[in-house]
């Protein structure tokens, strides 16, 4: 398998790992294991432990985006997005990005520096996209809409982790249970 290719499979299948089991079990030797090599073989394609991970973050955001981008329409108004994009990531096949997403904030949050630099651009990367999902045509305000995109639905994640689902329904105008 050429170099480009095997790097992408482990990718891969570090991301399933990190899916699966979260930050706390990204230690180099499961990481390794994970993906069918040695540690010694990861760090050939990775020049330490915080690119594979950056790589494996930035990996897996790219694949919820994917996700996401194929589970919303064009773009729309800012509360129709709202709850499209809501309605998207509650699938239960988008709650692990969704939990794993949690921890790294979390821990971004009790000053994990590769945390928050990481956390900082796949956030910066989920508000650029946030602003692709928006039919608004002055930029300035499509910006200012996005942002309160991403913290509505970021709000509305931590919410749902601690049982509010009420309190994100009324957001998104859901009828109650």
């Amino acid at each position: 398998m050429p170099l480009p290719d095997r790097r992408a499979d482990i990718l891969d299948r570090l991301a399933d790992h990190v899916l699966a089991e979260g930050l706390a079990a990204a230690s180099l030797r499961p990481l390794a294991r994970a993906a069918g090599t040695s540690d010694r073989m990861l760090l050939y394609y990775f020049p330490d432990k915080a690119a594979l991970m950056a790589a494996t973050l930035s990996h897996l955001a790219a694949r919820l985006q994917a996700i996401l981008a194929a589970a919303t329409a064009a773009p729309q108004p800012l509360e129709v997005a709202r709850a499209e994009i809501w309605a998207a990531v509650q699938a239960p096949a988008i709650w692990p990005y969704m939990r794993l997403w949690l921890e790294i904030v979390a821990r971004a949050a009790q000053g994990d520096a590769f945390c928050a630099e990481v956390g900082g651009g796949i956030a910066r990367g989920y508000l650029e996209w946030c602003e692709t999902r928006l039919a608004v045509a002055d930029p300035t305000a499509r910006q200012a809409q996005a942002a309160a995109l991403l913290i509505s639905i970021e709000g509305m994640l931590v919410l749902r982790s601690v049982g509010l689902d009420d309190a994100c329904a009324l957001l998104v105008g859901q009828p109650q249970a």
